[in-house]
């Protein structure tokens, strides 16, 4: 029995038991074409996503811009052919997947390019504070806006966060245990102190992540830290903001925002049907 795709899952949301002004108002052998446009400058992302929301409706798109591609005011970026009912039911639900991962590329993209002048090799990175249900696309809009996913789930990467420090007796129990069970991957430990900075360093941490550091402290600690380890990469998390990402870039190797997908703002689309005689 063939599996039930994602896309009709959500387009089962909005349209429960049916979309009743649509099949109140519009023929069922009424065809047209839609065009969708961005009504700002942004990231394009979520084009693919939407041309699947219409496929799954049983019409055709056009991709006339590749995702990842800055758009201006008018582009379009998706052209729609097939029943007026099936446009006008996917409109919304297509409109959203643009809309939510355009506003996320956007803003990672424009956070890289500021941070990479001071620093050109910093990474931005998402972290798990995505919409449940919709992290795949979360993180995909990260990846084109030119940022790091980081981990998709909790089990693709060891990252000991500070409840697991606190279970397993401290910083360096705990990264005895995880390095005693693991040879395979790489161990990530975010710290909130100095102390706790060094001794994550001496237990042979891969990745330190100073978690709701000032900027100025996280640099000194960072750079204490590459002085006993010079191949010690240095995360920077915790209360980091479009406002403050930058004093952070200089020294830090990957910079991770929950921001970039608790608090991004929508890219702006809109959709015109016309109808084919």
């Amino acid at each position: 029995m063939a599996m039930r795709s994602k896309y009709a899952d959500f387009l089962s949301e909005d349209i429960g038991s049916g979309d009743v002004t649509t099949d109140l108002l519009v023929p069922k052998d009424s065809h047209a074409v839609g065009r969708i446009m961005a009504k700002e400058i942004c990231v394009l992302a979520g084009a693919r996503e939407a041309a699947e929301v219409f496929s799954e409706l049983g019409a055709a798109s056009e991709r006339p811009v590749d995702e990842g591609t800055v758009v201006a005011e008018g582009d379009v970026v998706l052209i729609v052919r097939g029943s007026t009912k099936a446009l006008l039911t996917g409109e919304r639900l297509a409109l959203n997947f643009l809309m939510r991962m355009s506003g996320i590329a956007t803003v990672t993209n424009d956070l890289l390019a500021r941070c990479r002048k001071a620093n050109p090799a910093v990474r931005i990175a998402a972290t798990r504070k995505t919409t449940p249900g919709f992290r795949e696309f979360e993180k995909r809009a990260v990846m084109i806006g030119g940022g790091d996913p980081h981990r998709f789930g909790l089990d693709d990467a060891i990252l000991i966060k500070d409840n697991h420090i606190a279970v397993a007796g401290g910083v360096r129990e705990a990264l005895r245990n995880a390095k005693r069970a693991s040879f395979t991957k790489k161990v990530e430990i975010e710290v909130e102190t100095e102390d706790d900075a060094v001794a994550a360093v001496e237990e042979g941490a891969d990745i330190v992540m100073l978690d709701n550091f000032d900027p100025e402290e996280a640099r000194n600690v960072a750079e204490g830290l590459r002085r006993r380890r010079p191949d010690i990469l240095i995360e920077v998390s915790g209360g980091i903001t479009p406002d403050n990402v930058e004093r952070y870039a200089a020294f830090a190797d990957i910079i991770s925002l929950g921001w970039l997908t608790h608090s991004v703002r929508s890219a702006d689309f809109s959709m015109t049907i016309e109808l084919e005689q």
